[in-house]
């Protein structure tokens, strides 16, 4: 079985509290993109595998693949459906690593569907994010992969209807950038008293410059100039509206349509 997951952009992104467990709870709108595309294909594996391991291959990866969030998809499935067999997975990466753009989450939950499919598990929608959500805060929107008002900590999701039709997202990456997740909340002060995101989505596009922010490109933009260069970049190429995606460093620009 093979498929194609696809990115996400983020239309703002509130901070709004550190919460006792460590993590923020936050609000954002995640939007599918199309921008970027990985290969994945699961098939069952041919042969035995050591207990826990998947036999898997992973085009332009710099990192352990047996640590890659498909095979820990992979071994959660395992751990509640103790028959599933044993998988092959091979992948080729074309979203790129550390942009903000969701590449990785989308693996993920892409994986966990597939595997469903595959060996007949009948797992709904809500069951797949669940799962996806306890691999990554934002994995769970993936396997809806349409417009998500997201709170806690990204995984509570919500339907959120809003009309981009009229425009066209337009991605772009600074060379050489790669931003943490934790450098983006070093310096991160959380503000919860302010107008809600999803009363500004609600305004009118044209208004989104001066009033949807993304909070982590203050943080973003200081040690990496370049980010914000980019925004700018899109401003002046005609972008209704520009912002960093997540915690970058991604960029991305909505521009009218031509009729």
């Amino acid at each position: 079985m093979i498929s194609y997951p696809n990115v996400k952009i983020n239309l703002g992104l509130h901070v709004l509290r550190k919460r006792p467990d460590g993590f923020h709870d936050l609000e954002t709108l995640f939007v599918a993109c199309d921008a970027f595309h990985d290969t994945l294909e699961i098939t069952e594996a041919p042969e035995a595998l050591p207990d826990g391991q998947v036999d898997i291959q992973i085009e332009n990866c710099d990192w352990d693949p047996q640590k890659d969030l498909t095979a820990q998809a992979y071994r959660l499935l395992k751990a509640d459906f103790p028959e599933l067999p044993p998988v092959r997975i091979r992948m080729v990466k074309g979203s790129p690593v550390g942009a903000g753009l969701g590449g990785g989450s989308a693996d993920c939950a892409f994986a966990l569907r597939m595997m469903s499919e595959l060996f007949s598990l009948g797992l709904s929608d809500q069951q797949l994010a669940s799962y996806a959500a306890r691999l990554g805060s934002d994995c769970g929107f993936f396997v809806y992969n349409n417009r998500m008002f997201a709170t806690g900590r990204g995984e509570i999701l919500t339907p959120f209807d809003l009309d981009l039709s009229p425009y066209e997202i337009r991605l772009a990456i600074p060379e050489g950038v790669h931003v943490s997740t934790k450098e983006a909340y070093g310096g991160i002060v959380p503000c919860d008293a302010r107008t809600g995101l999803q009363d500004i989505l609600r305004q009118p596009v044209e208004s989104w410059k001066d009033n949807l922010v993304n909070d982590f490109e203050n943080t973003v933009f200081a040690v990496h100039p370049e980010i914000a260069q980019l925004k700018a970049e899109m401003y002046r190429q005609g972008a209704v509206y520009a912002a960093m995606s997540g915690s970058g460093s991604a960029v991305f620009g909505l521009f009218r349509k031509q009729i």
